[in-house]
């Protein structure tokens, strides 16, 4: 899964630089091509030749290569790179790339990278697990880096582990893992839905709700990376919520209304649709021209409702197309998402609470059970990016049985 994959590896300044070797090793013995990315406390614990002899390239520290003004690109490296690894990573290192401290020629590569990023974390146990270290960790895993987990290995799906690098072997079978998916889907095309949706009252205000739009973005970055062609209908959301993957087609919609248009448009080509928005039931049955003024203590606005997108499209669902639905729900919630799994004609069902901490709206983390007709699958709490990869699994599944 590795031959001809352009790893760049930063090291950084941990008594553990020393299973870098072990980690070079085993990349080029899988036919990966390693450029290595050293810190200046990193070549205190293992020196720049040994690397270099072991990948047969000049081993990059500063960002001056010579005194005559011959420089590094950290830029040129982020694009050449089909990942980036860090292993070993210390606390300092992982607080600056959490933060963009840009200091030296890792970070400054890190914050060019085009590629994934994986990164193994190294150091004793009570700096792994003080609060600042946790955070800069899950800020990372927001921003879609994978964690390879110290004492468990793969990619991690939670925070926890006694603080030591991983393993090399684990380290490696982590991207053998992850470039394993590449391509899975190619060929395919998926539809996903995400973010909230505005309903008008007036020119000046809606109805709405608190959806953030990250899962269905997580997803639709998720099925890009795995090979298909995504095109994601967007409710309104932040402007800090914008798309990376090439093969992302993003079409902005305001209400339930225009979401459904664009759905009952465009799945007819699809081979699969995901309904991760947060559609508004009910719309404003009236919705007046000029901004509403205040007359008096009460002031009463009658609903209608919606058109149902899960429901529209389970009606015209061909055998050949798989159908994903999302329920959440504060009550009730396996016994209501096992009916609307039932009416709506779904394949499967996402299921997660409001009631579950760090689960839900505007969070980087959800914790989910996916509910088929036949089986149900309960998920940790875990980052966005973490539950997209867990549903798409499931959703490569459900294709493959068509």
């Amino acid at each position: 899964m590795l031959k001809g994959k352009k790893i760049v590896l930063g090291i950084t300044g941990s008594i553990a630089a020393y299973k870098s070797c072990l980690i070079i090793r085993q990349l080029i013995k899988r036919g990966a091509e390693v450029q290595v990315v050293i810190t200046p406390a990193g070549k205190e614990f293992i020196t720049p030749i040994t690397l270099s002899a072991l990948t047969s390239k000049p081993v990059i520290s500063e960002f001056f290569a010579q005194r005559d003004g011959t420089w590094h690109s950290h830029v040129d490296l982020g694009l050449w790179a089909d990942a980036m690894l860090i292993a070993p990573a210390t606390a300092s290192t992982i607080g600056k790339m959490a933060h963009g401290i840009a200091d030296n020629m890792l970070i400054t590569t890190y914050l060019s990278m085009k590629a994934p990023v994986f990164i193994a974390p190294a150091m004793d146990l009570d700096m792994y697990a003080h609060p600042s270290t946790q955070q800069n960790l899950r800020t990372l895993q927001s921003y879609g880096n994978h964690i390879i987990e110290p004492g468990t290995g793969f990619l991690a799906s939670h925070l926890e582990g006694k603080g030591r690098m991983e393993e090399p072997e684990h380290i490696v079978a982590s991207l053998e893992q992850f470039f394993s998916q590449q391509g899975s889907m190619k060929g395919n095309r998926v539809l996903i839905t995400a973010g909230p949706t505005y309903e008008k009252i007036d020119p000046v205000r809606f109805i709405g709700n608190y959806s953030s739009g990250k899962m269905g973005f997580a997803l639709a970055e998720e099925c890009a990376r795995r090979g298909a062609d995504v095109e994601l209908v967007c409710g309104p959301v932040s402007a800090s919520m914008q798309t990376r993957h090439p093969h992302i087609h993003r079409i902005d919609v305001e209400s339930a209304r225009q979401m459904h248009e664009a759905c009952q448009r465009l799945f007819p080509s699809m081979n699969s649709a995901i309904l991760c928005a947060a559609v508004a039931d009910f719309t404003p049955a009236t919705v007046a021209a000029q901004k509403i003024k205040r007359t008096g203590d009460d002031m009463v606005i009658r609903l209608k409702p919606n058109p149902d997108i899960a429901a529209t499209l389970g009606t015209i669902k061909r055998p050949d197309q798989t159908l994903v639905g999302f329920a959440l729900e504060t009550d009730n919630e396996e016994h209501n998402a096992q009916a609307k799994l039932q009416k709506k004609n779904l394949d499967f069902i996402v299921l997660n609470s409001l009631r579950d901490p760090g689960a839900g709206f505007r969070t980087d983390t959800n914790k989910i059970t996916i509910i088929t007709p036949d089986s149900q699958t309960q998920h940790p709490l875990k980052p966005k990016t973490e539950v997209a990869a867990d549903i798409i699994d499931q959703l490569e599944a459900e294709m493959n049985k068509k």
